[in-house]
């Protein structure tokens, strides 16, 4: 097997999200292998920066202004990425919200504000890349809370679990059209959207206890599942949702 398999020399992808965090790292890694990239988000001076880094490594990076809560901008966003980069082959659905909340304090604009983000967007997102791909490669970004129950967090975790059926469906569905669609379930990262459980360090211990390689995840730890799924090594791979989680949810 030759390591090109794992190349993504000349692909174009479109990364949601990129401004920080998951979705940054993932953009920056598609570009080491090879990949022009769109980084698409509401903060543009940082995305500068990230697109900077990413021409650095040699590769042709462009910014979006997307808010995916909004389906017209979703459409534009996709629309821009295309034409700017010439084409779209890869699309990873990263952008997400999250905010801690009991359940019985959830109210309808917290509720929709983060499925209109976290699960409706991306889906509209996903629609508008397959209309323009010949042929290509879409990875959601889903989440442990995909598989398990996790306390004040029932928005987010909705959200996410449908992510995954939505993932499944279409991976079903955009089959005849050449495109494989899977998604990843990050573990326990440290991020600007999670740090609020982090500064707790009794969480922190009683979280290491459930992860059997007894560490947190690093965001290059998620930079290697997802080159490996956009790329042709994962070509006979579509509708798995891959956790990267350190044996958490095997251990359970």
């Amino acid at each position: 097997m030759s390591i090109n398999l794992f190349s993504l020399e000349n692909r174009k992808a479109l990364v949601t999200g990129a401004s920080r965090g998951i979705g940054r790292a993932i953009a920056e890694g598609l570009a080491a292998a090879g990949a022009d990239v769109a980084v698409a988000g509401r903060d543009m001076a940082t995305l500068e920066t990230v697109a900077q880094a990413i021409r650095n490594m040699g590769r042709a990076a462009v910014i979006i202004r997307m808010d995916v809560a909004n389906v017209a901008s979703c459409r534009a966003g996709v629309a821009e990425a295309t034409q700017k980069l010439g084409g779209l082959d890869l699309l990873v659905n990263n952008a997400g919200v999250e905010e801690v909340c009991a359940s019985l304090d959830v109210d309808e604009a917290l509720w929709d504000r983060i499925l209109d983000t976290n699960l409706k967007g991306a889906f509209f997102v996903a629609q508008a890349a397959a209309r323009v791909m010949k042929t290509g490669t879409i990875l959601n970004i889903a989440s442990l809370t995909s598989e398990r129950g996790i306390a004040t967090a029932v928005p987010y975790g909705s959200s996410k679990t449908g992510l995954v059926g939505m993932t499944r469906a279409l991976a079903v569905e955009w089959a005849t059209l050449g495109i494989r669609v899977n998604a990843l379930e990050p573990g326990y990262f440290r991020t600007a959207l999670t740090d609020v459980f982090y500064q707790n360090e009794d969480w922190q211990k009683a979280m290491l206890t459930h992860i059997p390689l007894q560490r947190f995840g690093e965001l290059n730890d998620l930079v290697g599942a997802s080159i490996f799924l956009c790329s042709d090594a994962a070509r006979y791979i579509t509708g798995v949702c891959l956790p990267v989680d350190g044996g958490t949810l095997a251990s359970l």
